[in-house]
């Protein structure tokens, strides 16, 4: 399968992102290609990687989240390749709000499995298209911070710009 890479530049540090043409296939910080090239071989047998020739508006439409469009990434085409359980966890963190956030117990229940917070977040481990599949949003069940991929550091800014872009305090 042929994808693209381009990298962008974020207030949080340079990100990567990997897509057909058409849909994100992964997301990930740029001092994190070590972990974004073990899921591109995870999820795509025999890729053929390449420089995007141009700009595209995948990558426009991720700068735009940046500058403050929250909602920009909310329709972005993805191509997630996961289990049953990991795609449903997935589809769900889209739906939901920027500028919130769900415990990881919660989560579960929104997913019809009370008592899957745990593999809820070993589902949230294996998300290869961050900030568009927010992972970020979900939060121990105390609110503190937990477990995010890119950092904890990343994380507090992510769910703080959201908070800022839509009007609520996190």
């Amino acid at each position: 399968m042929q994808l693209f890479v381009e990298r962008i530049k974020t207030p949080i540090g340079p990100l990567l992102i990997t897509h057909d043409g058409k849909a994100l296939a992964n997301v990930a910080f740029a001092d994190q290609e070590e972990r974004r090239a073990g899921e591109l071989a995870r999820d795509f047998p025999d890729p053929q990687v390449k420089r995007a020739p141009r700009a595209t508006r995948i990558a426009a439409t991720l700068a735009r989240y940046f500058e403050g469009d929250i909602r920009a990434i909310d329709k972005l085409p993805v191509i997630a390749f996961g289990t049953e359980f990991q795609n449903r966890c997935w589809k769900a963190l889209r739906r939901v709000a920027p500028g919130t956030t769900r415990s990881y117990g919660d989560h579960a229940s929104a997913i019809g499995r009370p008592a899957a917070a745990r593999a809820v977040g070993a589902a949230n481990g294996f998300n290869p298209i961050s900030i568009v599949i927010p992972c970020h949003r979900l939060v121990g069940a105390n609110g503190s911070l937990v477990h995010y991929g890119g950092g904890l550091e990343r994380k507090r800014w992510l769910i703080d710009h959201e908070a800022h872009h839509a009007g609520r305090r996190s």
